[in-house]
Order: structure tokens, then sequence, then C-alpha cells
């Protein structure tokens, strides 16, 4: 697992094997079962979590009870429900995983720690969450002015694992449609 942390740290900022290694000291290896929830909603998130393989979810539960899923983190992504992790509040939110996964959690005593040893990975994490805030803008950016269709037909281009590996109903969630109108969608493409 902590091969793939390695990796993708070395995509984005230049470290040794040796400080590599003594960062990964850092984080907590777990096996997390489908559905498995690692945050509910009232809990303080007290970890921020790298997949090494699988897909996790963050969503909430809407007044009328309905699962709104507003981001997903396959192989190499991070996810948490920042705003609770970082002021240490109670959550709005779950995070739960699609599918059978495995991930390092970093709690935010250990981060913080890190970062004041190794300096080098606020910068990682720095780029990392710029580029999550990118995609979050664009994805607002698509919700407000693409049609649905056409908002799907974008986010399938751009991520056809999505598509194939989440199901319909959570991906729905994650567009803004219902389920039944996401499969009229993707049978009108097909045709």
């Amino acid at each position: 697992m902590i091969e793939h942390l390695k990796a993708h740290i070395a995509r984005f900022i230049r470290l040794d094997e040796q400080t590599l290694s003594d960062i990964a000291e850092y984080f907590k290896p777990l096996e997390v079962k489908k559905k498995q929830d690692l945050l509910k909603e009232g809990k303080v998130c007290t970890s921020n979590y790298f997949v090494a393989k699988g897909c996790l979810r963050l969503f909430f539960i809407d007044e009328k009870g309905v699962e709104q899923t507003t981001q997903f983190a396959m192989e190499n992504w991070w996810i948490s429900d920042y705003t609770s992790f970082t002021n240490h509040t109670p959550s709005g939110f779950y995070l739960q995983a699609v599918e059978r996964s495995e991930v390092l959690a970093l709690d935010h005593n250990a981060q913080e720690e890190m970062f004041e040893k190794f300096p080098q990975m606020e910068r990682y994490f720095r780029l990392i969450h710029q580029r999550v805030h990118a995609a979050s803008q664009f994805r607002m950016k698509y919700l407000y002015s693409l049609s649905k269709a056409n908002f799907y037909h974008l986010f399938a281009d751009h991520y056809p694992e999505f598509v194939q590996r989440v199901p319909q109903y959570l991906l729905a969630s994650f567009l803004g449609l219902t389920p039944e109108y996401l499969s009229e969608i993707r049978g009108k493409r097909i045709s």
C-alpha cells in the first residue's frame, strides 16, 4: 500500500528513499469493506485518507433523506471532510467505501508532526489541494452551465473509470441526476 503513496508523492516533489520511508511511518494502513463507514455525520473527522486500492465517497443526507454524493476518491486520490478535519468540528458528511478498499489513514496529529519534521510535505499537500479545488470549480461550472446530458457525457469522457466502476445510482447522485434520468441519457448515447 505504501508504495502507491510513495509513487504519488514522487510525482509532485523530490524526496530521497530514506525520507519517503520515514514519512511512511506516519500513515496507518486500513482495509475497508464495501459500504463500511470511515466517518459518520456528527462525528469529528480525525483522518485524511489516501486510496491505494478501491473507491471511497463523501456524501450527506438531505432533508428528504436522499444521499447526495459530493466527492469520490479512487486509487491515488485523497479524501476527507477537510472542514471537520482541520477545525476539529462535527462533520456534516459520511465517508464510505464504494467497494472493498485499501487506504492509508493520516490522522491530524500525525499530519502536523509530519509537516513539522518534513516541510516538503506541506508543498505536496498544497499541490494536491490546488488540483482538487480546480476540479471542484470546473464541476460546479459544468453543473450550472451545461445541460444534464452534456455534463454526463463530458464527465464520462474525462473519467471513464468512474462510469465503469461506480454504481449508477451513486454516479447519478454525484452528477445531480436521478438514476432514471441517467439511465435515459446513457441509453441515448449508446443508440
